[in-house]
C-alpha cells in the first residue's frame, strides 16, 4: 500500500482532472492547517468539488491508519455510518485461478457472468504452501441483484489468500494496473469512503486517478432517514447543471466628491462616516448562476455555538449542519447576489475596481489582516502577495458575504480564504488568528517590526540571533549598533504609533505650502496624499507632494524647504534626503540604470522623511520662563514631503494616493497588459526604456492644467476606468 506523505513535500508533475469525483472533505487530523489547506488546493486544482461539512462529503482523505480510529473521527464529527457487512457473500477459491471463480453461490441465473474484477494474481508456486488465512480486502465489485436489476456496492470480502509469511504476504499486495479506474459506479447513492491522503499524492505523480482500493481506511452508508436518502444527502449534482446566464452589474460608489480643495489639498470629509445601508447595497437575488461553476457547500449558520474541540489546535473546528430537501431547493435556484462586473469579467487587478474605505465585510478582512502580517513577520513573500491580493478583492466586494460560493467568485480568493471564511462564519472565530495572537514569538517580532526602520528581517535577527525579547533589551545592549534612523525610531516609538487626525494633516500641508511657496515661489502646489486623500479620519503619517509647472523651479529644491522648516522649528530630525531625480536632471529614469538588473523601485523622485512637531504649545511662554530647557510636549509625527515635476505629477500622485495592493497591480497591470514600467517619476517602455508622455506634457499647449487632470490622463493612458482616491482602499 502506497506510503501517505505530507502534501507540502510533493510539487506535481503531471495534470490531473478530478472533475468526476464526488464531493471531497479533507479531515483535519493528523494535518496541519498549512498541510490542510494544501490539499485542498491541489484538489481543487485538480477540479475536485471540495466541500468544508463533513456531513455533505461522499469521499474523505484522511491521514489515518486504522478503520477503528476513523470511524471514531466521523462519529465525533456526527457521520455515523452504518457497516456494509462482513458476510462473505463473494468469494474465491485460493486454489482456482481466474475472475470466473469469483461468483455469487446465489446467482443461479443462465446466460454468460458479467467479467469479473481481476483481485489477486496467484501463481501455481504459491498455491503449493497454502496456509488458510482469511484477509478483509478493502476493494468493491459489483453484483446484478436478480429481482430488480439494482447495482450493489459490496466493499469487504474475505478471501482465502495462500502466502508463506507476512513477507510473501505483503509481496502480493494489489497491482494498481490490474485494478478497474475510478468510475460512478464507485459511489452509488449514499455510499462513503475515507480513503489515505497518499491516494492524492499518487494520482498526481501518475498524473492519472489511481482506483481506491489499496488507500480506502473504511466505508459504509449514510443511514437512511425519513423513508428516504435524499432527506439527508446533499444533490450537489443540482448546483453544477444549474448553469445560466450572467447578469453583471458594476458596484455603485460607496461616497460622492465634494471636490473642495484648500491649500491645494483634497479635502474628502465626506468619506469620514461610517458605513450606511445605502452606501453598502442590497442584495440582489437573482436566478443566473455566478461565473464560476461551484462545487463547494456553504451554509448560513442559526447559531454560532462554539464546537468543543475548536480549542485543540490541531483540529480545524467544523460546524455540523444537515442540508434538508428545501433547504437544498432553496440553494439551488439561486440566492447569490447579482455579481458586480469586475467579478463576471474576473477583473485580477485591483486597479480595475473600485474598492471603497468601508465594506461590509471589513470584519473578516481584519482577520485576514492579522495572517497576512504573520507572513510579513516570517518573510513569506509568496503568502503576503496572495493575502494582499484575496484581500483586496473581498474588500472591493459591495455586498455582505454569506457562503464559500461567493468567496469562490472573487478573483484572488481560493479554497484557503473559502476555508478562513468558513470557520470564521460558522465558529465566529479563525484558529490560526488565535494561534498567531497567543504566540509570544510573534508578539515579539511585531513590536520590533513597528520600530520605523526596522524591517521583518532585521526583526528576525533581534529575536532569534541576539535573543531580544523587549524594546529595553535594544535599548540596553543593541543601542550603540542601531543605525540613526532606528534610533530615532526606537526613541519616539509610542509618539509614531500614535494617529494623526484630518486637522493636524491639513495644517501640516499648510505649513509646508508656506514655507514651499517662501523658498521658491507662490506657484508652488502642494497635494496631501496617501491615506487622507483616500479619506481616512486619521494617518500613520503625513504624505505631501509638492510640484510646480516650472521644471527649473523643483530640481534640488527638497534641501532649501527641509532647511526652511528645520530653521522656523517644525522638523526636528530627517530621517533620510534623498534627490536622485534631480540627481539626473529630473528627467524619467530609464527602465534600466545602464543595464543594471536591479530594479528601480516604485519611487524615484526627490523626498526628505522627516519627524515632525509643532514648536508652539499653549503654555509654552509660561514653561519656558520657569525652565529655559522645558520640554515640547507635543507630538512627534513622520511627515514624508515628495518633489515631483509637472510632467509626470499625475503618476506621483496616482501612486503615493493608492494604498499598497492598488499599487502594486498598477505595476502589474502595466506590466503584463501594456509592456510598461510604471512608477511614481513616469511610465517607460520595457523593451526601449522609451519614456511616456502620458500626461501630454511635451506639447505646451495640451498639458495639464492641474494635477488632478494630469492623474486622470495617467489612468486614461494605462487603458482604465479612473478612480476617485476613496476608491482606491485596498490595503
Amino acid at each position: 500500500m502506497a506510503e501517505d506523505r505530507s502534501p507540502l513535500s510533493f510539487t506535481p508533475v503531471h495534470e490531473l482532472n478530478l472533475s468526476h469525483l464526488p464531493e471531497v472533505y479533507v479531515l483535519p487530523v493528523h494535518l496541519s492547517i498549512d498541510e490542510v489547506h494544501k490539499l485542498e488546493e491541489q484538489l481543487a486544482d485538480a477540479g475536485a468539488p471540495v466541500v468544508y461539512d463533513l456531513l455533505g462529503a461522499r469521499l474523505i482523505l484522511g491521514a489515518l491508519t486504522t478503520t477503528k480510529r476513523a470511524k471514531f473521527e466521523l462519529h465525533s464529527r456526527g457521520l455515523r455510518l452504518q457497516d456494509l457487512g462482513t458476510k462473505p457473500t463473494f468469494y474465491r477459491n485460493p486454489i482456482s485461478n481466474g475472475a470466473s471463480d469469483l461468483a455469487d453461490p446465489a446467482d443461479d441465473s443462465e446466460g454468460p457472468s458479467r467479467k469479473r474484477r481481476k483481485l489477486i494474481p496467484v501463481d501455481e508456486n504459491e498455491q503449493k504452501s497454502i496456509i488458510s488465512k482469511e484477509i478483509l480486502l478493502p476493494t468493491e465489485v459489483e453484483t446484478e441483484e436478480k429481482d430488480d436489476g439494482a447495482t450493489k456496492s459490496i466493499s469487504q470480502l474475505f478471501i482465502s489468500h495462500a502466502s508463506t509469511d507476512a513477507a510473501t504476504l505483503s509481496s502480493k499486495t494489489l497491482e494498481l494496473d490490474e485494478l478497474d479506474p475510478i468510475s460512478s459506479s464507485d459511489f452509488p447513492e449514499g455510499l462513503v469512503k475515507v480513503v489515505r491522503t497518499g491516494w492524492l499524492t499518487d494520482s498526481m505523480e501518475a498524473g492519472t486517478p489511481q482506483p481506491f482500493e489499496p488507500y480506502i481506511i473504511c466505508e459504509g452508508m449514510i443511514p437512511v432517514r425519513s423513508g428516504s436518502l435524499k432527506s439527508i444527502i446533499p444533490l450537489h449534482a443540482a448546483h453544477r447543471d444549474a448553469a445560466g446566464p450572467v447578469v453583471h452589474e458594476s458596484p455603485q460608489n460607496m461616497y460622492s466628491n465634494s471636490g473642495d480643495v484648500s491649500y491645494e489639498i483634497a479635502n474628502q470629509d465626506h468619506a469620514e462616516g461610517g458605513k450606511s445601508e445605502a452606501s453598502i447595497g442590497k442584495r440582489v437575488q437573482t436566478s443566473s448562476a455566478p461565473r464560476r461553476d461551484f462545487h463547494v457547500r456553504s451554509f448560513k449558520p442559526s447559531s454560532q455555538k462554539l464546537l468543543t474541540r475548536a480549542k485543540d489546535p490541531a483540529v480545524r473546528p467544523v460546524h455540523l449542519l444537515r442540508e434538508t430537501t428545501s433547504e437544498h431547493d432553496e440553494g439551488a435556484s439561486g440566492t447569490l447576489p447579482e455579481m458586480p462586473k469586475w467579478v463576471g469579467e474576473n477583473k485580477i487587478y485591483a486597479c480595475e475596481r473600485s474598492t471603497p474605505l468601508y465594506t461590509p465585510n471589513d470584519e473578516f478582512v481584519a482577520q485576514l489582516e492579522k495572517i497576512k502580517l504573520k507572513r510579513i513577520l516570517t518573510m513569506d513573500e509568496i503568502g503576503v502577495r496572495a493575502y494582499s491580493t484575496s484581500i483586496a478583492s473581498i474588500r472591493a466586494y459591495p455586498y455582505e458575504l454569506t457562503s464559500t460560493k461567493e468567496i469562490l467568485s472573487l478573483p484572488g480568493c481560493d479554497h484557503k480564504i473559502a476555508h478562513l471564511f468558513y470557520e470564521w462564519e460558522t465558529t465566529g472565530h479563525i484558529q490560526a488568528v488565535d494561534d498567531i495572537q497567543a504566540d509570544p514569538t510573534l508578539t515579539a517580532l511585531q513590536i520590533f517590526y513597528n520600530i520605523w526602520g526596522v524591517g521583518a528581517k532585521t526583526a528576525r535577527e533581534f529575536y532569534y540571533d541576539k535573543k531580544r525579547r523587549e524594546l529595553d533589551d535594544i535599548i540596553e545592549f543593541e543601542w550603540s549598533l542601531l543605525t540613526r534612523v532606528q534610533q530615532i525610531g526606537l526613541k519616539f516609538y509610542e509618539e509614531f504609533e500614535l494617529k494623526i487626525p484630518r486637522s493636524e494633516v491639513e495644517y501640516i500641508a499648510s505649513i509646508v505650502t508656506y514655507h514651499a511657496k517662501k523658498v521658491v515661489d507662490d506657484q508652488m502646489e502642494c497635494v496631501v496624499v496617501g491615506g487622507y486623500r483616500r479619506g481616512r479620519s486619521d494617518n500613520g503619517d503625513v504624505d505631501i507632494i509638492v510640484s510646480h509647472r516650472d521644471e527649473s523651479a523643483t530640481i534640488h529644491v527638497i534641501n532649501p524647504i527641509v532647511a526652511a522648516l528645520e530653521t522656523a522649528g517644525w522638523i526636528t530630525h530627517s530621517l533620510s534626503v534623498i534627490t536622485a531625480n534631480s540627481d539626473r536632471g529630473q528627467q524619467p529614469v530609464s527602465y534600466k540604470f545602464n543595464n543594471d538588473k536591479r530594479g528601480t523601485g516604485f519611487d524615484t523622485l526627490d523626498k526628505a522623511l522627516v519627524v515632525w512637531q509643532d514648536p508652539v504649545w499653549p503654555t509654552m511662554a509660561e514653561d519656558l520662563a520657569n525652565n529655559s530647557k522645558a520640554k515640547n510636549p507635543n507630538v512627534h509625527r513622520r511627515v514624508d514631503i515628495i518633489i515631483s515635476p509637472w510632467r509626470t505629477v499625475g503618476c506621483a500622485v496616482a501612486g503615493w494616493t493608492s494604498g499598497t495592493t492598488f499599487q502594486r497591480d498598477l505595476r502589474r497591470y502595466a506590466k503584463h497588459r501594456k509592456g510598461w514600467k510604471f512608477d511614481s517619476s513616469g511610465v517607460r517602455e520595457r523593451g526601449t526604456g522609451k519614456w511616456l508622455d502620458l500626461e501630454h506634457w511635451t506639447d505646451i499647449k495640451t498639458r495639464a492644467k492641474t494635477w488632478q487632470e494630469a492623474e486622470k490622463r495617467v489612468f486614461e493612458g494605462l487603458g482604465l476606468e479612473y478612480r476617485e482616491p476613496w476608491e482606491r482602499n485596498t490595503g
